[in-house]
């Protein structure tokens, strides 16, 4: 049999199209880097990154595009043999404007449709979803068919074979189990009705009582429960089933709260932020590393903050991704701006951590 994943994500992936040119609006930017993106990707290199086995469910355009991606995924350690190609649409792109410390436009290129959205149910290995020590999903893979059935349809077969007994943050009683941790990751453009959307929080509703760990900045744990403030927010999505709450307030720090009645509320690193976009893909890809690991509560979330940290002082996301020597440097130094960017990252890779499978 084959040895279970570490961390297994589904959903988007796209072409990240970032200005090499900081505090320069996007008409007159004449010179991009071109890198692997979408969330789910980006969380699976992060884990990668920290010597976790990492794959993704995902799929892309049958197109150069397309083919750059799965070649990026298994440069940076990621299993692509389920990111595959559909002839009917495009690898979608994105572009990004960067104004820091905090403004960073994001304009998406999915249309007619993504083909990551055309992830079908029984295309899906459930007895890999199932064996996986945690499985990460999204909410824009709740967004449109077929991926809203298939993503259903993995949460599932996790609670189909999950004990009821609880043995720790986000743990479960199956045999290597940790997690499976739903994304809010909310995408107003993705949904129809935008902002006022009425299905999202139903839909989101659907997959919470599948979860164990929900993660989601402020706005998204309002879509999922109509909660803004922090606790309140973190109790909702307690109350809506899962075992870990985990609420990102920015530069308020995370909220993080157990079941159990642990607690973690902690700041964030020091950083001076270059592009903030991706710093929540490498929390998260960190936060999969904790769990693993087995780590308190409070750690992990110290750790991942760390992690999120040095990936918004650096310009790119899935080549930004931190090492887990970086990550302990920032937090003994105290500042992610301390650790600078290792140009040759991209192609480093990282040890295997012991049981993390080879």
């Amino acid at each position: 049999m084959p040895e279970p994943y570490d961390v297994i994500t589904m959903g988007r992936i796209g072409v990240d199209l970032y200005p090499l040119e900081v505090a320069t609006p996007l008409a007159r930017v004449e010179t991009f880097g071109k890198f692997l993106g979408g969330s789910p990707a980006n969380v699976a290199v992060a884990a990668s990154r920290l010597g976790r086995r990492t794959a993704v469910i995902t799929r892309t355009g049958r197109d150069p595009f397309g083919d750059y991606l799965r070649h990026e995924l298994e440069r940076f350690g990621v299993d692509p043999r389920w990111a595959t190609a559909v002839a009917a649409y495009p690898t979608p792109v994105a572009f990004c404007e960067i104004f820091p410390p905090d403004d960073f436009p994001l304009y998406f290129y999915r249309r007619p449709k993504a083909p990551d959205l055309e992830i079908h149910a029984p295309d899906l290995d459930l007895d890999a979803v199932r064996d996986a020590r945690i499985f990460w999903m999204t909410g824009t893979g709740l967004s449109a068919e077929p991926s809203r059935t298939a993503t259903l349809a993995a949460l599932a077969a996790r609670t189909d074979s999950r004990s009821d007994h609880r043995t720790g943050p986000g743990r479960t009683a199956v045999e290597g189990r940790t997690a499976t941790v739903f994304d809010l990751d909310w995408r107003p453009m993705f949904w129809d009705g935008g902002d006022d959307s009425a299905e999202a929080p139903v839909r989101y509703r659907e997959a919470l009582a599948h979860a164990t760990v929900a993660v989601g900045n402020v706005e998204e744990c309002a879509v999922a429960t109509g909660e803004r403030e922090p606790y309140a927010a973190a109790r909702a999505l307690l109350a809506a089933g899962v075992e870990l709450a985990v609420v990102k307030q920015g530069p308020k720090g995370v909220l993080a709260l157990h079941r159990d009645g642990t607690a973690a509320d902690c700041p964030p690193l020091p950083v001076e932020v270059v592009n903030g976009l991706g710093a929540g893909d490498a929390f998260g890809g960190a936060l999969c590393h904790g769990l693993l690991a087995g780590w308190p509560l409070d750690r992990i979330v110290r750790y991942a903050n760390a992690a999120g940290a040095i990936v918004a002082s650096r310009l790119a996301c899935s080549s930004a991704m931190p090492f887990g020597d970086e990550v302990e440097q920032a937090l003994a130094a105290g500042t992610a701006t301390a650790v600078p960017p290792d140009p040759s990252a991209p192609a480093r890779t990282a040890p295997r951590r012991p049981g993390a499978g080879a």
